[in-house]
């Protein structure tokens, strides 16, 4: 039985901060910021230039806030307010990638994340598979044994699967949000448990498995192989809840209402040129359609 088409699924908040960061200053004719936008333009045609890819999909963080923050009030705070000149941009990237023939993908409340995961979930459900395409180590969690899904850093040119997570953080992608839970993850403000590093949190979780599992005994961790086993215990049980609690914000959702694209709609035909042309334009982008392989009508 022949498996079904490979859905590129991209993260496209993770590119947009990244072009924001690295590119100088720059602006449309009427004043409007572009850095971010044109990064994250010339990213996404690039990437179908060397991926020929026949479907695929961008999602965006509806806004800086989602339901994670009813949860954790403090969860992502510490980024603080949106770049004055990066908040205009996020509507010109959702019309960037739309333009170029994406399918577009954004919703109320969930972040770009809970999009990957729950659009991934139903790509292979269809019988196809999907390579989410970020930089973000949380979404290491939704990569699959079966090798359906993989995980891909555009930046890095790194495909990672099941044992390229495992050789990465030392745990299954399924563990990857417990492994969270004890390190933590500053980028996202979540705290895992003082003390408790990247070896020890691995050691801990092969040889236990989940957090609610780890032993507070000291005396059950002579074969976990880890140096300092009963302070790590000790931590561990101290900080338990904490531990839980993170794991569970760094848990993606697969089930995002209303979320269910067909494969048709995720195919991918080419740019608009109509669309492409009329939004370079608006931002004085001259050449950078020069760079476009693949239209999905005659020019």
């Amino acid at each position: 039985m022949s498996r079904g088409p490979l859905v590129h699924l991209i993260d496209g908040s993770v590119y947009i901060f990244r072009a924001y960061y690295s590119l100088p200053s720059m602006s449309a004719p009427d004043g409007t910021p572009t850095n971010a936008a044109y990064g994250f333009a010339n990213a996404l045609i690039k990437y179908l230039a060397e991926t020929d890819a026949t479907h695929g999909a961008v999602m965006f963080d509806f806004s800086a806030e989602s339901f994670r923050n009813e949860i954790e009030p403090e969860y992502k705070a510490n980024r603080g307010e949106t770049p004055e000149d990066l908040a205009p941009q996020f509507e010109i990237c959702v019309r960037v990638a739309s333009a170029l023939g994406f399918a577009v993908f954004e919703k109320e409340l969930y972040e770009a994340d809970d999009l990957l995961a729950t659009v991934a979930e139903r790509v292979v459900s269809k019988g196809g598979s999907a390579r989410i395409v970020t930089s973000d180590k949380d979404l290491a969690q939704l990569v699959r044994e079966d090798g359906r899904v993989v995980a891909y850093d555009l930046a890095r040119d790194e495909l990672r699967d099941a044992a390229g997570v495992r050789a990465k953080f030392g745990v299954d992608p399924d563990q990857i949000p417990d492994y969270l839970g004890l390190v933590g993850d500053s980028v996202d403000n979540l705290p895992g448990v003082p003390g408790v590093g990247p070896k020890g949190a691995s050691a801990a979780l092969r040889y236990f498995g989940k957090i609610e599992h780890i032993s507070a005994d000291p005396a059950d961790w002579s074969e976990v192989g880890v140096r300092g086993a009963a302070r790590l215990a000790t931590l561990i049980d101290a900080h338990r809840e904490r531990a839980l609690r993170t794991r569970d914000l760094a848990t993606v959702r697969r089930d995002v209402p209303d979320t269910d694209p067909p494969l048709g709609e995720l195919a991918y035909r080419g740019a608009l040129p109509t669309q492409v042309k009329t939004l370079f334009g608006e931002l004085g982008w001259d050449r950078i359609a020069s760079r476009i392989t693949r239209w999905r009508e005659s020019r």
